[in-house]
């Protein structure tokens, strides 16, 4: 493959996919609606790379997706554009079922129609491939297995009914009218250039400014952690060789509680960055009303992946967690706008 169009290229995982492709010497085509949560800043290290072409645009858009495809000549489509937030979700669905389920079904219509017009090779070569999440899986009890490629679909928020709509809409497109698909289902990410209302990067910038640390309930829901540059490589493996029609599920094997977490970056700050009135930031820590519909417990097996694939995630959650503490500490140039001016920190879903 040669040119790839990347959708929500502009977005914390889509940035990490589209920098990973062009350091590859792929040319991509980066289409962004430029959201809240979708950021040019996160594509600066790439700015004027010859094989980058960003497009501000909308995934509805059916014309404008079809002028792409044909103009560009696109092998291959990496849908990342979605609206992610589970406690946004909760307190405005409408935008979730507009972008993830209308905005996919738009396209893949547009998808749909380019493919069928390619010819020989290019028409054989061509991939749509589908990124989604383990929530689709919904609750795992905290004593049960994990996610595998055949677990059954149980969405528990509005955020996840909708990737789970999105995920049922592929695979239809590829059953029905034969469209060459491949899909993913990642564990949690995390890394730089993370929009800071996730746990991480929300619990990173609080502590550095010594301001309380909400943890939901009892800290005790747990989440299997992916470095999301490990991610950007698989990614790009299910891309170009992963089997058409299949599903590959990715993750870190990394599973903490929600509580452990918030404390390994308290004793990481501690030792970067005292605060200057003294103490340890765990002190900063307060349990807050737990959000509605809470799973327990997401867990990911990636052993289809790494048997197909040879993929295998290259951090482990202590490493990767460094590496992110050490970017937030170094980029303020970055999130500094964002906290004081999109996001700045409240909680959301409280629906």
């Amino acid at each position: 493959m040669k040119t790839i169009l990347v959708t929500g290229g502009a977005g914390f995982i889509g940035s990490a996919v589209v920098r990973h492709l062009v350091r590859k010497g792929l040319r991509v085509i980066n289409l962004d609606k430029l959201t809240y949560a979708g950021n040019p800043a996160s594509l600066k290290a790439i700015e004027n790379a010859a094989n980058h072409r960003f497009v501000q645009g909308d995934i509805a858009d059916i014309p404008l997706l079809l002028s792409l495809l044909r103009e560009e000549q696109v092998d291959g489509i990496m849908h990342l554009a979605a609206e992610s937030h589970v406690d946004r979700s909760i307190d405005g669905p409408g935008a979730f079922v507009e972008t993830n389920v209308v905005g996919t079904f738009r396209l893949l219509s547009a998808a749909l129609e380019y493919w069928r017009g390619l010819e020989g090779d290019a028409r054989a070569a061509f991939r749509f491939h589908h990124v989604s999440t383990d929530e689709v899986f919904g609750d795992l009890p905290f004593d049960s297995g994990i996610f595998t490629e055949e677990t059954s679909y149980a969405p528990s928020s509005p955020y996840s009914a909708s990737k789970a709509a999105s995920d049922h809409f592929v695979r239809a497109w590829h059953e029905t009218y034969g469209l060459p698909v491949v899909l993913s289902n990642c564990s949690n990410n995390y890394g730089p250039y993370h929009f800071p209302e996730k746990l991480i990067p929300l619990t990173i910038l609080n502590a550095l400014e010594g301001k309380p640390l909400p943890v939901y309930g009892k800290g005790e829901n747990v989440r299997d952690w992916l470095f999301v540059e490990d991610h950007a490589r698989a990614l790009e493996l299910v891309l170009t060789q992963g089997r058409v029609g299949e599903s590959y599920n990715i993750g870190g094997n990394q599973e903490r509680t929600n509580l452990s977490v918030v404390e390994a970056i308290c004793d990481a700050l501690d030792r970067r960055v005292p605060l200057a009135e003294g103490g340890a930031r765990r002190g900063l820590i307060r349990f807050v009303t737990d959000r509605p519909g809470h799973d327990r417990r997401y867990a990911i097996d990636a052993s289809k992946i790494a048997r197909e694939l040879g993929w295998t995630p290259e951090e482990s959650f202590e490493t990767g967690l460094d590496r992110t503490i050490d970017w937030y500490l170094e980029n303020r140039w970055w999130w500094e706008p964002i906290r004081s001016g999109t996001y700045a920190g409240e909680r959301l879903g409280g629906a």
